[in-house]
């Protein structure tokens, strides 16, 4: 039997050390190496898409490559700068309009406030409350997320003032307002980085394609730059005043930052558990999301104090590691250590590669983030989730990104609550080859009648209502004589369902009918003795489920029911969800 982790642990890369091997460093370090020439620029163009100082990607993807493996308890995700967070962190500035000089006194609280949400929520044990929000919500997001850094970008391609505007709409008006600004020299940097990318891109996938692509435009606007052409250029980088920096956290800016804060924890743990389980899957390996949900605090902790960005799991850098051959987290430790040496040796040299050019790369890169499949996919599964992808992707193009991305979240769980409480029971009687089958009209027939009720998943307070109406449908038969409540698979009863369950047994009662439950796990027998349920129904009308022998219980209650009517013949009746009839019938029930 596998043994579920059910505590956090500090540093479970340190397991990975006991063992370590000579093929394994080997592995982790071209693995690393190969995911450095990736991170380095992809982290530059995110910082650039964000609206931020480029090193500030370069240091926030260094700080997430050395301290996430150390807390993280999968050994291929790699944490760093990410497109989604960095431009709902652009969204959210200028949804606050915040001024570019008060942006870097904001940002360190930003990153700080996730880092605490983070952590306090992987103590919490809070990862699993994801599973309520489909990937359908990720897919939309991300798909307007692209369209919005694409059109970002276009100031910068043109040569026009940056707009300053949060929604894709706006941006696409301010661009239009400043066409006659257009600059034909920062056009054909773009137009010269695009046909370069597309080259290197073509060759092959494992080819570092960003970075040859800035430095091979480099060189060419070297000799643009003899002919006399300008060409504006990235600032000069001061990387060697990279030291750490205390936040100047004001009651201000966390009640600012606040709402930003927590949508960013929750679009990048939502982003992060995709990719890491994801890579669990490929690698036929457990991920303990809690334990992921600490390891990214931790970085943007860390980050938060070394004039970094959001810290998220990048899935781009990610495969690359995987299909690099990278064996432990160790991968990401080397990753990082090499950013330390770029920012070291390359830092002076980055004055040199052209804003356009960077722009581009940003542009392909939003570009590679539109996956017409998944799109397809979602819009043609089912009508809730093509409704969930268009809320979002309508909201991501017409509000800013953190208003999106919670009126997505919003309409994936309630479509979920909605699922989920409204239970349907079918009736299934024995026919005379002793199966089970439907039964739309019931026979009339003299014989006593036991009904037994299988209930099947969540039993909460969103689906009790629905529950009791149709429970209390069964007991107008004017032949049943015993209810059996088989509760083998019920989960989530919480106090609503206690009351439902006694307000039934009640109704039974007075209906002159009898009433017994059985499969019972140990939570729902907790929670009826915690309630006073089991002093309604009776110590001898509750039978417990017993792993050994599953069938056990619903014999036993089957027994009790013919003490109770006295018969030694009885009709059974079957009601459970229609997909759960085959596996009713898979159980000896008639042989009781």
């Amino acid at each position: 039997m596998i043994k579920l982790k059910t505590k956090l642990e500090i540093f479970p890369l340190l397991q990975t050390l006991k063992g370590y091997t000579w093929r394994k460093f080997k592995a982790d370090f071209w693995a690393g190496i190969n995911v450095s020439l990736l991170d380095f620029p992809q982290a530059m163009a995110y910082a650039l898409l964000a609206g931020f100082p480029i090193m500030f990607g370069v240091y926030a993807s260094t700080i997430g490559s050395l301290i996430g493996p150390f807390f993280s308890s999968s050994n291929l995700l790699i944490l760093g700068t990410t497109n989604a967070t960095a431009v709902l962190v652009l969204s959210s500035f200028l949804t606050l309009n915040i001024a570019d000089e008060q942006k870097l006194l904001a940002l360190p609280v930003l990153i700080l406030l996730v880092g605490l949400f983070m952590v306090i929520g992987a103590l919490l044990k809070l990862a699993g409350l994801i599973k309520y929000v489909s990937r359908t919500v990720i897919i939309g997001y991300i798909t307007a997320a692209a369209l919005l850094i694409i059109v970002n970008q276009l100031s910068t391609i043109l040569g026009t003032p940056r707009t300053h505007a949060a929604t894709f709409f706006e941006v696409i008006m301010q661009n239009a307002g400043n066409w006659k600004e257009i600059s034909l020299i920062s056009i054909l940097v773009g137009f010269l980085t695009g046909c370069v990318y597309m080259i290197f891109r073509s060759y092959s996938k494992f080819v570092p394609t960003v970075a040859l692509t800035l430095l091979s435009v480099s060189i060419l606007t070297f000799f643009l730059n003899l002919l006399g052409l300008e060409i504006s250029m990235i600032e000069s980088q001061q990387v060697g005043l990279w030291m750490p920096k205390m936040p100047e956290v004001t009651f201000e800016l966390i009640y600012q930052m606040g709402g930003p804060a927590i949508a960013l924890a929750f679009l990048a743990i939502l982003e992060s558990s995709s990719i890491a389980k994801t890579l669990a899957a490929k690698t036929g390996s457990r991920v303990d999301l809690n334990q992921n949900m600490l390891s990214m605090g931790m970085c943007n902790i860390a980050s938060a104090f070394s004039s970094g960005m959001p810290v998220s799991g990048s899935l781009t850098r990610s495969i690359l590691n995987f299909h690099s051959g990278a064996l432990t987290g160790l991968s990401s430790v080397f990753s990082g250590v090499m950013m330390i040496m770029g920012i070291l040796l390359l830092g002076p040299l980055l004055q040199f590669i052209p804003k356009a050019s960077l722009a581009t790369i940003v542009v392909f890169i939003g570009i590679s983030l539109i996956n017409l499949k998944q799109i397809q996919m979602v819009v043609k599964a089912t009508k809730a989730d093509c409704a969930v992808f268009f809320v979002t992707f309508c909201g991501g193009l017409i509000f800013p990104l953190n208003i999106a991305i919670a009126l997505g979240a919003s309409a994936s769980i309630v479509l979920f609550l909605k699922k989920i409480s409204e239970p349907r029971l079918m009736q299934y009687i024995f026919n005379a080859q002793g199966e089970l089958s439907e039964q739309a009209i019931k026979e009339p027939s003299d014989m006593p009648e036991i009904s037994i009720v299988h209930v099947e998943g969540e039993l909460f307070f969103g689906s009790t209502d629905i529950f009791l109406d149709q429970t209390r449908l069964i007991c107008a038969s004017p032949n049943l004589k015993v209810i059996i409540l088989r509760m083998r698979n019920a989960t989530d009863l919480d106090a609503s369902s206690a009351f439902a369950v006694a307000d039934l047994i009640r109704y039974a009662h007075e209906k002159d009918r009898y009433f017994i439950v059985t499969g019972a796990n140990a939570g729902v027998e907790r929670v009826f003795h915690q309630s006073g349920v089991m002093e309604i129904l009776g110590e001898n009308n509750f039978f417990r489920y017993t792993p050994e022998n599953p069938n056990l219980a619903i014999r036993h209650a089957l027994k009790r029911a013919q003490e109770l009517i006295g018969q030694e013949q009885a009709r059974i009746l079957l009601f459970t969800s229609p997909g759960n009839s085959e596996k009713m019938g898979g159980e000896s029930v008639q042989e009781v």
